[in-house]
């Protein structure tokens, strides 16, 4: 079966060929068993003894030797609004108690002053190589959360292993060089009632060498635990293998009731499929089966992209029109999970014009990334990027998204 779409004019709003939302949860194994509803930190809307344990805690803060204490900028007892969002971090990771949400706080800042944490963003702690490998922030989620990645696959080599945890200090300087980088993603959120206050951590757990990053990975859920409370809306594990129920039974005594709450996971092959219904593609990684490259960021904010799905069995035509002749048309695509067959050509409007194959139909793997080209017209027409899903059963998600620039040749 054909589908076309034809995005005259450009879109970004539109999901053509769309399906109920259901279809795509059956992809995903999850561990929650209530949908986590965020907090929005206005006073006014917490139960009078919540009320009353911030007063308290505020009133033991002032009472104690952290009273001048600021954290991430903020005085704790400046009287704005945004001490108030911090103190109820620590008072829901205590369940409110007051006296375990005192001394939590109080840890925190002790270990934030040993750790020199408030000036961590600006040291270069050497490990350029693994930026944008191993941890990093990148883009935005639907609700505006800055969005934090993590894959640990590059530490399968034991080279590459024994060169970063090969002793303590190695090690140290590591978990270092993690926190910067949560650091980093702190910095981009409100601290004010309403406003974006938490991030979304995706974990790529991809060729994870499980047994020798076990020392790292429950150090590194320690001091995350411990010292930045309430700081992830969602936790998405992607790429899933079968055996993590065992890595999990490992960590999990590590964290609160309230934080696994939080996790989402979905299986090997179906990280497009989850992304997508948290995370526009133009913000997701091209290796994930998003449009976000690297070095997008040096072109401004990233250009919307539409988003749409193609049934198992079918085959979609994406038709832009509207071309000029001697304009260069830019268009990116990608379909997650691709295992099918993709072609571009451009259609010119005049009768009798052939039509012109730019790109010849070929088969894209699973592995293969977001699809960046373009095309110079020599006459004015419509290009065609078709995806052909028909000999699959399996629906998949896929976007796509464009630009033309029209000719700057005057013409005689």
């Amino acid at each position: 079966m054909d589908s076309a779409l034809s995005p005259s004019p450009f879109d970004p709003t539109k999901t053509p060929n769309a399906e109920p939302k259901k279809s795509f949860m059956s992809s995903l194994i999850t561990l929650r068993s209530n949908h986590f509803k965020e907090d929005t930190y206005f006073v006014s809307e917490l139960k009078p003894t919540e009320q009353k344990a911030l007063q308290d805690l505020k009133e033991k803060l002032s009472s104690s030797s952290f009273g001048a204490s600021s954290m991430w900028g903020v005085p704790l007892l400046g009287g704005d609004d945004r001490a108030d969002v911090i103190l109820l971090k620590f008072l829901r990771a205590r369940d409110f108690k007051v006296g375990d949400s005192l001394r939590m706080l109080e840890k925190c800042l002790e270990w934030r002053e040993e750790f020199k944490a408030e000036k961590l963003t600006e040291e270069d702690l050497g490990f350029k190589d693994l930026e944008g490998k191993v941890a990093y922030m990148r883009g935005y989620d639907k609700e505006g959360h800055p969005v934090c990645y993590n894959a640990y696959g590059v530490f399968k080599e034991r080279e590459m292993y024994e060169r970063v945890f090969g002793d303590d200090e190695k090690l140290k300087s590591f978990l270092r060089w993690r926190v910067q980088v949560l650091e980093r993603g702190v910095k981009m959120l409100h601290f004010k009632p309403g406003g974006v206050n938490s991030m979304i951590q995706v974990t790529d757990l991809k060729d994870m060498p499980k047994r020798e990053l076990r020392v790292a990975s429950n150090q590194i859920l320690s001091l995350f635990q411990d010292n930045y409370p309430e700081m992830v809306a969602t936790k998405i594990f992607i790429n899933v293998p079968w055996y993590f129920s065992v890595i999990y039974s490992m960590f999990s005594p590590f964290l609160t009731h309230r934080t696994k709450s939080k996790f989402i996971m979905s299986k090997e092959g179906n990280a497009a499929e989850t992304l997508y219904k948290f995370i526009r593609p133009e913000d997701i990684p091209v290796q994930y089966g998003g449009l976000s490259r690297p070095t997008d960021s040096q072109n401004g904010p990233p250009k919307p992209a539409v988003e749409f799905s193609i049934k198992g069995g079918e085959k979609v035509n994406i038709q832009i029109e509207g071309i000029e002749g001697g304009a260069t048309i830019t268009w990116d695509i990608v379909v997650g999970g691709w295992d099918l067959e993709y072609t571009a050509e451009f259609v010119p409007n005049a009768e009798g014009s052939y039509a012109i194959v730019v790109e010849k139909p070929r088969k894209m793997k699973a592995s293969d990334e977001a699809v960046c080209n373009s095309f110079t017209t020599g006459e004015a027409g419509k290009l065609i990027l078709s995806v052909d899903n028909t000999l699959s059963r399996k629906k998949k998600v896929a976007a796509y998204r464009y630009t033309v620039r029209k000719s700057t040749t005057a013409a005689v």
